[in-house]
């Protein structure tokens, strides 16, 4: 069969046809057991019937109409996401690559309204923000800049969870804003040292630089809160948001607050799509159901054991140098590049994903049950200790 897709995936021998909480179901019928939810987008599983209704719904009322007019669910959506994060401010957008694109533009408006006229944002070794060029630029992987000269300047990197490096820069009078994410999830799901994000908004506040949090793989209860940063109690000026906001469809935003609320104004950006009714109708209703039934609290508990149930199958298993995660956001680090444990999964199965060569990522559904916590943690460490044998 001819397939005239850009060679950009190297996708794997399944085509699913349904989906149903944590169960994919293939051309043939076979089901599988997600453990990935679309990289961490479907948290709330597949064809939840609330988010199915609510898309029904509105697309029998009126799909889009542009932001030349005013759209009532994207300021209930917005007002939603104010209660939550305490941020005053959001543009909606269309995935996580343009909340960043967003971020990105407003510590360079903030640059330039104080007469910066070569603004940097520091930004992370091992990150992860995006595709497009600007994003691809701040992202700290070799991988993804290669072919892709020259890059977007104005970006300094520094490593993940050192303080120490960045209280370095501060004498750098071209620094605006400091770029991170509170887990690193690409990179292969590292999460810094308590106080780290603390230690970041004291820095920001000494220089009046922004922080600027990349929530977009965090964002919307991952990590057992509603956003990643609440475990430090902290505030950034910046947070983008994206993946499990739509739970499958396409939606990102860019928040803010304080010095960061009002630094664009009407002509300094804009969307076609972003914020229309259709994606905010599903938006809304992620976040009734999130809240109603408590599924954040319950990933924050459930998190925690599923993480240890892991530690403790693992355990002394020569090979596996660290089992490290928060909430539904899991790495299991191998001391050799593992990426044949995907298709060894899939053949299983069961759908994981690999990241960083040698990390184990999961990313399950809110909504997995007992039964399928049970064949997951059986499954995957039965294949990781065939693996390490082999």
């Amino acid at each position: 069969m001819s397939d005239h897709l850009m060679n950009t995936y190297a996708r794997l021998p399944v085509q699913f046809k349904k989906g149903k909480g944590a169960i994919l179901k293939d051309k043939q019928g076979i089901n599988y057991l997600d453990a990935l939810s679309g990289i961490a987008v479907c948290s709330l599983g597949h064809s939840h019937p609330a988010i199915s209704e609510a898309i029904c719904k509105q697309s029998q009322k009126i799909l889009h109409t542009s932001n030349l007019y005013q759209i009532g669910k994207q300021r209930k959506l917005a007002e939603k996401l104010f209660k939550l994060s305490g941020m005053e401010r959001v543009f909606f957008c269309n995935s996580g690559a343009e909340a960043n694109e967003t971020a990105i533009k407003i510590a360079r408006k903030f640059a330039n309204d104080q007469g910066i006229t070569h603004p940097k944002i520091i930004v992370m070794e091992n990150s992860f923000h995006g595709r497009t060029l600007a994003t691809l630029s701040a992202t700290g992987n070799d991988k993804v800049h290669a072919g892709f000269s020259p890059l977007v300047e104005g970006f300094v990197r520094v490593p993940f969870d050192n303080v120490e490096a960045i209280k370095d820069l501060q004498d750098d009078k071209d620094i605006v804003a400091i770029l991170v994410e509170p887990i690193q999830g690409e990179g292969g799901v590292h999460v810094p040292q308590k106080g780290y994000l603390k230690s970041l908004r004291e820095i920001c506040d000494q220089n009046n630089w922004l922080l600027m949090c990349d929530e977009i793989q965090t964002g919307i209860g991952r990590t057992g809160k509603w956003f990643a940063h609440q475990h430090c109690d902290i505030t950034p000026d910046v947070m983008t948001l994206a993946k499990a906001l739509g739970n499958g469809v396409p939606i990102g935003a860019c928040l803010a607050a304080g010095k960061a609320a009002n630094v664009l104004a009407p002509g300094n950006h804009g969307t076609t799509f972003g914020g229309n009714p259709l994606a905010c109708a599903a938006a809304l209703a992620v976040i009734d159901v999130l809240t109603i039934h408590n599924h954040i609290d319950l990933v924050a508990k459930k998190g925690d054991i599923l993480l240890q149930r892991f530690k403790d199958e693992l355990e002394g298993i020569e090979g596996v140098v660290d089992i490290r995660g928060r909430g539904y956001m899991i790495g299991i680090q191998l001391n050799r590049n593992c990426g044949d444990l995907v298709i060894q999964a899939l053949e299983k199965r069961l759908l994981i994903n690999v990241t960083r060569g040698d990390t184990v990522r999961l990313l399950p559904t809110f909504v997995m049950s007992q039964e399928q916590t049970d064949e997951l943690v059986t499954t995957l460490t039965q294949l990781i200790k065939d693996f390490l044998k082999a």
